[in-house]
């Protein structure tokens, strides 16, 4: 008799075990369910963030340094195409040909630069006479007409030496330009190419020393 009656109570006991066990493992389902959401959600708020363009920003500095080097790269251009018809070594051909090949590109991304910020692009070809100005306003570097002509009308060994002594001088004045910049600009490409005008400009300043100490320029 007892047994009888004991087992619709213990069936009544492992169904309300069973029960109760379907509501934790459905608390610990819904528990993770969240946790993945929250962590999805988490992960879209971070790769939708704006990140920040520093780069954008641009000041006088910067304005000041395209203006300028836009100007003093036409006249190096310029002096580099004579080489080829004053009789210059091979030595100077090759010198000349790289700083044209590096010239060149930087005074076009530069005026793109201007373009961008609204602000005037120089015009000129590189023979205005922006150098050694009594009042000392002369860029550092460029040459005035006078000593323009000058190695305009030298040839050979002469022409040599002369573009090499001139292109030293206008190296140095290029990179105390791309250092003020380093020093004052705030636009990051700007900053990148004075950087790389200062690194490739005074090694080839050590080879055109090279070149004159050597006395076969």
């Amino acid at each position: 008799m007892n047994t009888h009656r004991s087992l619709p109570r213990r069936a009544a006991l492992a169904a309300t075990a069973f029960a109760a066990a379907l509501v934790v493992a459905a608390s610990g389902g819904g528990e993770s369910t969240v946790t993945a959401d929250t962590s999805a959600a988490a992960s879209t708020t971070t790769t939708t963030t704006p990140a920040s363009t520093p780069d954008d920003r641009h000041n006088q500095a910067d304005v000041a340094f395209a203006q300028g080097m836009i100007p003093h790269h036409r006249q190096a251009v310029l002096m580099s195409d004579m080489v080829a018809a004053h009789g210059a070594s091979a030595d100077v051909k090759t010198l000349a040909a790289e700083i044209r090949k590096a010239q060149v590109p930087e005074i076009e991304t530069m005026s793109g630069w201007l373009r961008a910020w609204g602000e005037k692009v120089p015009a000129g070809t590189g023979m205005d006479g922006m150098g050694h100005r009594d009042d000392g306003s002369g860029m550092p570097g460029m040459m005035d007409h006078r000593e323009m002509g000058r190695l305009g009308d030298a040839r050979g060994n002469a022409f040599d030496t002369m573009f090499l002594t001139m292109m030293i001088e206008h190296h140095e004045g290029a990179i105390d330009m791309a250092g003020t910049e380093k020093q004052r600009g705030a636009y990051g490409p700007a900053k990148d190419l004075a950087d790389a005008i200062i690194t490739s400009q005074t090694a080839e300043i050590a080879r055109m020393r090279q070149m004159l100490d050597a006395g076969r320029p």
